[in-house]
């Protein structure tokens, strides 16, 4: 079951859902629009192997914008922090984004339950174009479960509060939870 715009302001209110900052006027019939940080990160020139803890640089855009070109993975995050240990968040791109050639994310759509963070967007595109920070560049959706989570999230991403690289490196060397 996915939330109404209704359900989940109501949610909001009373503590199961935490959206910060809220501003309900990016609240959809279903979702919740979500807006581009000023920071993006990409990971140096070459190849990228999952082992090691990669070299990133970080772009700071202002107001007149970022040219996004094909070819590279630009790490971006949310402006707003979200989480619930009710919902289950999911973040898509906006169809309006998305007629741009604009993909916000290649797999990581899901928060878990108890993930408290900003979302890092894995932001892609098909031929050059521009964005500007702040603009509402994503939304996201909250999903009721079935039954008690065996556990709560703790993992390497909560309480993230800009875009983050990969950390696979560390799971994969045992160092931290999934």
């Amino acid at each position: 079951m996915i939330l109404t715009g209704y359900k989940i302001e109501w949610a909001i209110e009373h503590g199961d859902i935490d959206i910060d900052p809220f501003n309900v006027k990016q609240l959809n019939p279903n979702s919740y629009n979500v807006r581009l940080s000023p920071e993006l990160v990409c990971y140096c020139p070459g190849e990228l192997d999952m082992k090691k803890k990669m070299k990133t640089f970080s772009i700071k855009m202002n107001e007149k914008g970022f040219l996004l070109k094909p070819g590279i993975l630009y790490l971006g995050a949310t402006v707003e922090t979200i989480g619930s240990n009710q919902y289950v968040p999911i973040i898509d791109g906006r169809s309006s984004v998305g007629r741009l050639g604009i993909n916000v994310h290649a797999t990581a759509g899901y928060g878990d339950l108890g993930f408290k963070g900003t979302f890092t967007l894995e932001l892609s595109v098909v031929q050059p174009v521009m964005v500007y920070p702040n603009v509402q560049i994503a939304q996201v959706r909250f999903q009721a479960v079935h039954g008690y989570p065996s556990t709560k999230y703790k993992g390497k991403y909560n309480g993230q509060t800009l875009p983050r690289a990969s950390k696979l490196w560390r799971e994969i060397r045992g160092g931290i939870p999934k």
